[in-house]
């Protein structure tokens, strides 16, 4: 039995947008920036794809930029605000951001910019408030990341976003996990930069794209032949931006029934796995990504070796099982180091080597669910010792 449990990884592209990427690569194969027909009809699949990306945001379609990734499109809105003035200035981020916003802004700090860190409570929740007291005279930027990847929880945006606009300052919001998954409109939330992923919505790798509200102006990252209204140079990746499209067209019809049947899954693995001892969920159970379910485990140690079990440990047995996760801890030259997201939330180092993340997606069943909560703790049951169970430790939610 295999189980794909690891969608806010990447998402299989579906059929319609295979379909869509053949049609590009052995008839629509011209540069679209050509004038004859051949180029034309790869523009008018860009432009089609344009289209369908701005209707799962109801946005513009002028508002759309195509980039090769989430992490190019995160990276262009750091650096194309921060590359229009001379000094340095101040920016604000949460402290559980992607490292497609952490890294540049680490980066903008070596360079003399002042970077915010916005403090989160135990569920990653950013306080609108502390957004309030953070700006200063010099504040050009607030970056806040809509849906965490690791820990599943949504932050709220509207009036994050809001708060932004009061005090004059461009606000942008990485909603890669988001976008799909939860209704988008940015006419409602008043976001100035907003970024999206083909392949988390089951269109290929290799196609992002970063919605520029109208007026609002970047600093290109890439100087060269001007493509995509002269933002982002660089001849377009047709089948990618093809395929983008039409998994976005679908995924905005699809929304409304897919969304709550993954919460109901969601919900279901997380009550299965409530017992388990020292299984702590992380994150917000009730603002959440419909598809996400997040546990780290609470200080128990290897019944053989009497080592910490880490959240890699737990994605290796469950592979055995032929059930795919993930672990919430990053791997850095083979050593493990704690995740700065549940560090940030007031977990211990080994807490935040310790966690794992399913992510559920459209061909998730429930039985997946209920035999992937069945292999999960006899896998706990085989590594952990009887005596280490604790009352009042484990998934009380």
């Amino acid at each position: 039995m295999q189980i794909y449990l690891d969608h806010s990884a990447t998402t299989p592209s579906r059929s319609e947008a295979i379909a869509a990427m053949q049609e590009a690569l052995t008839l629509q194969w011209g540069n679209p920036s050509s004038i004859h027909d051949w180029g034309q009809r790869s523009a008018y699949m860009v432009e089609m794809a344009r289209t369908q990306v701005a209707g799962l945001l109801k946005a513009p379609e002028s508002s759309i930029v195509f980039t090769a990734s989430g992490t190019e499109a995160d990276n262009w809105a750091i650096m194309g605000v921060a590359r229009q003035y001379s000094k340095p200035q101040h920016l604000i981020i949460s402290s559980v951001e992607h490292s497609a916003i952490a890294r540049p802004v680490e980066l903008l700090e070596k360079w003399g910019w002042q970077v915010t860190r916005l403090p989160v409570n135990r569920q990653g929740r950013v306080n609108p408030i502390d957004l309030k007291n953070a700006f200063q005279a010099n504040t050009v930027l607030v970056s806040i990341i809509y849906g965490q990847s690791e820990i599943g929880t949504l932050q709220p945006i509207q009036r994050l976003a809001e708060i932004a606009r009061e005090r004059g300052v461009l606000f942008h919001a990485d909603a890669v996990q988001v976008a799909g998954r939860c209704p988008l409109d940015v006419e409602q939330v008043p976001v100035d930069l907003l970024s999206l992923s083909s392949h988390k919505i089951y269109g290929p790798q290799g196609a992002g794209a970063l919605y520029i509200r109208p007026g609002i102006e970047l600093v290109p990252l890439l100087a060269g032949g001007g493509q995509e209204m002269g933002l982002r140079s660089g001849t377009q990746a047709v089948p990618a931006i093809a395929g983008f499209g039409v998994a976005a067209e679908l995924a905005a019809q699809e929304i409304a029934t897919e969304t709550p049947r993954l919460i109901q899954l969601r919900d279901r693995l997380f009550d299965l796995l409530a017992d388990t001892p020292g299984l702590q969920p992380t994150g917000d159970r009730l603002h959440r990504l419909p598809h996400h379910v997040s546990f780290c485990l609470a200080n128990f140690a290897n019944t053989d070796r009497g080592e910490p079990i880490s959240g890699r440990t737990l994605v290796r047995q469950l592979n055995m099982a032929g059930i795919a996760v993930s672990s919430g801890s990053a791997c850095s030259s083979g050593k493990l180091n704690p995740s700065p997201v549940l560090l940030a939330m007031g977990y211990s180092k080994t807490e935040a080597t310790a966690a794992i993340r399913m992510t559920l997606g459209r061909k998730t069943t429930q039985a997946d669910i209920d035999w992937t909560a069945m292999v999960l703790k006899q896998v706990l049951k085989r590594l952990m010792p009887i005596e280490c169970g604790v009352s009042g430790v484990g998934c009380g939610v």
